[in-house]
């Protein structure tokens, strides 16, 4: 069942249209990968997905609801671009900035056993719950990545959003990063991704969709990688490295 559906959308920044045309539905479970050139409105098509941005044209459909409409804000666990940087200064603890996830579940302002329980069972399931105390500034990338998806399993996110999450973090986080989404998934959560690295992508990703302003590409991993609609995105000859992990 589709949980997403995106209808021939088109969006623009006044007379610069960045994203034309783009039709795809996300099913409940997917790991959606969205890939294309810088500025190619990647983001600007998952900030339309979630409802940050209304579409000039076209529909986009979220949990049943027009997505800019929706009500269903807790069932979305999203980390932008650059949250790491953003976020670094803030002066709260990891446990303060995960409890946030409660807020939609909890009209009163007062946490209760629930709540708390919720916090701990997202910072153990992200395997940082010794970190719970520490502020947030004095976390490493891959851990405030890890903060901020404690945060959305908190909400009891249904759809994990992710901008580009591993800029600036080391492989070894990286990889440990992508091997908790992977899991998360398992799980049944649903995931769309923009990642650079693509052959990251084509690795942990259910569902590829190739963009460069217009749609090139939507459909399995392999056979992505087997089309030209990479190197047509790309404007060029572009190559996948694969991960093995």
């Amino acid at each position: 069942m589709a949980i997403l559906e995106v209808s021939d959308v088109t969006f623009a920044y006044g007379d610069a249209p960045v994203v034309e045309g783009v039709t795809v539905d996300v099913e409940a479970g997917e790991f959606l990968g969205l890939v294309g050139p810088n500025g190619s409105g990647k983001t600007t098509l998952l900030e339309l997905m979630i409802g940050l941005r209304r579409p000039d044209s076209g529909t986009v459909t979220l949990f049943g609801d027009p997505a800019h409409e929706s009500s269903h804000g807790e069932r979305i666990g999203f980390v932008p671009q650059d949250v790491t940087n953003t976020t670094g200064e803030m002066p709260i603890t990891v446990r303060e900035a995960v409890r946030m996830g409660r807020y939609p579940h909890n009209l009163t302002g007062r946490f209760t056993s629930a709540d708390r329980d919720a916090v701990d069972a997202a910072l153990a399931r992200v395997d940082i719950a010794d970190l719970a105390d520490r502020r947030i500034g004095r976390l490493s990338g891959g851990q405030r990545q890890r903060a901020f998806i404690a945060r959305a399993l908190a909400s009891e996110a249904d759809l994990l959003a992710l901008d580009e999450p591993t800029v600036g973090v080391d492989a070894e986080s990286r990889d440990a990063f992508y091997h908790l989404l992977h899991e998360l998934n398992q799980d049944g959560i649903t995931i769309i991704l923009i990642e650079h690295d693509i052959g990251i992508v084509t690795t942990h990703a259910s569902e590829i969709a190739c963009l460069n302003r217009e749609l090139f590409f939507h459909g399995d991993p392999e056979a992505f990688v087997d089309t030209d609609a990479l190197a047509d995105a790309y404007g060029g000859a572009t190559s996948v490295l694969e991960h093995h992990h």
